[in-house]
């Protein structure tokens, strides 16, 4: 079926000043509330893919990119993905809607002109089916393959990605991307993984610490991408939304993972780094045999043993540089050897737990937030 494709217009980024804490606010009460489908920018979009065109122009040709929990009629991916079929030179782009009857939230939603004066458009499976988006051929006979293209149908079922439909799309493509709701991320990555397929996708930061996730990341199997997570988002209401701690997670390659990382030597930073002025020596923790590295700029290049580094380490990772060897809090912790802390210190720090890293620091215990434990790999 041949048609136009249209869009809803979304207002520009604004400049927002609002503190790191009401921006995590925002995502943990969307991901408690599960009203947490927030549409992507299209240039955030463009950022994050070019980088891996740029390290392998033809990582995307010649395949099957589906593109599920899209909204089309609204989303930006397929935009993206429709206007550039030729020049990345795809095979074949599917993307695919979610029932608005189907959603956690409610809203005085009208199809749009896309679908109404469209002749498949059935006002009774509107709102509790799912739409398919295909463009694998020029429709329209105008010489080239674009978002003018994308044919559609409703589908059988709702459009949940869990489905035996949207899983056989799966089974079908060679990269899934998209932006999940972050309350189903746990899900959608096992799904994904079974279905063992290429992906792009984003996601909260905070999930690296989820037992699902942060074994992939450990061996190699999944990594961060080339940019932090968008900061600003569309909500389902057309308005903007500020949004902390997101992050691009996928499997693809990309140069920035490969770049080592130019550091000091440990004399060198206790000698001339702001950040370590007062200290003769690295902290060392009282429950693991490794030292506690508060900035990423602080590992020392020549120290062989366990470093306990920040988070955001991973967004500067290279694999041929460093080895991550765990994620220890709580029972994970306890896993790697972590001692249990003696119970008297508990009155001095109330949020000691078995399995968390801490050291002394003027007779009491202190808490880092949570750490990566990673060395150096050996030459």
């Amino acid at each position: 079926m041949k048609s136009r494709f249209f869009y809803c217009q979304t207002q520009r980024c604004k400049s927002n000043h609002r503190s790191e804490m009401a921006k995590n606010s925002n995502l943990s009460q969307a991901k408690a509330a599960k009203n947490d489908e927030f549409y992507t920018q299209y240039a955030d979009i463009q950022k994050e893919v070019n980088a891996y065109i740029e390290y392998h122009p033809d990582v995307f040709r010649g395949k099957t990119i589906l593109l599920p929990c899209d909204d089309p009629e609204w989303s930006n991916f397929t935009k993206f993905f429709a206007q550039n079929f030729e020049f990345f030179g795809l095979k074949k782009l599917i993307s695919t809607s979610y029932a608005i009857e189907s959603k956690n939230y409610k809203t005085d939603w009208q199809p749009t002109l896309f679908e109404t004066e469209n002749p498949l458009y059935n006002a009774d499976k509107s709102r509790v089916k799912g739409k398919i988006f295909t463009l694998d051929h020029d429709t329209n006979t105008n010489g080239r393959i674009d978002i003018d293209d994308l044919q559609w149908h409703y589908l059988e079922g709702d459009g949940d990605f869990r489905s035996a439909e949207v899983t056989a799309l799966r089974d079908e493509a060679d990269i899934i991307i998209t932006n999940p709701p972050f309350s189903l991320f746990r899900e959608f990555l096992a799904w994904l993984i079974e279905g063992q397929k290429d992906f792009l996708i984003l996601g909260n930061i905070n999930a690296i610490s989820y037992k699902e996730v942060f074994p992939l990341i450990r061996d190699n199997k999944m990594w961060l991408g080339v940019r932090s997570g968008a900061k600003t988002y569309i909500t389902y209401t057309g308005e903007t939304q500020t949004m902390g701690n997101t992050c691009w997670f996928t499997n693809i390659d990309h140069g920035r993972r490969h770049q080592p990382l130019q550091l000091m030597t440990m004399e060198d930073n206790l000698k001339f780094n702001k950040k370590l002025k007062g200290l003769t020596e690295y902290i060392h923790y009282a429950n693991f045999d490794a030292i506690e590295i508060p900035y990423v700029e602080l590992i020392p290049s020549n120290y062989d043993g366990m470093m306990g580094v920040p988070i955001s380490f991973l967004d500067k990772y290279c694999p041929e540089q460093f080895e991550i060897i765990g994620h220890p809090h709580g029972d994970y912790g306890l896993e790697l050897g972590t001692k249990p802390f003696p119970r008297e210190l508990k009155q001095l720090n109330r949020g000691l737990r078995d399995g968390d890293l801490y050291y002394m620091k003027d007779g009491k215990p202190e808490l880092p937030y949570r750490r990566i434990l990673i060395r150096h790999k050996k030459q």
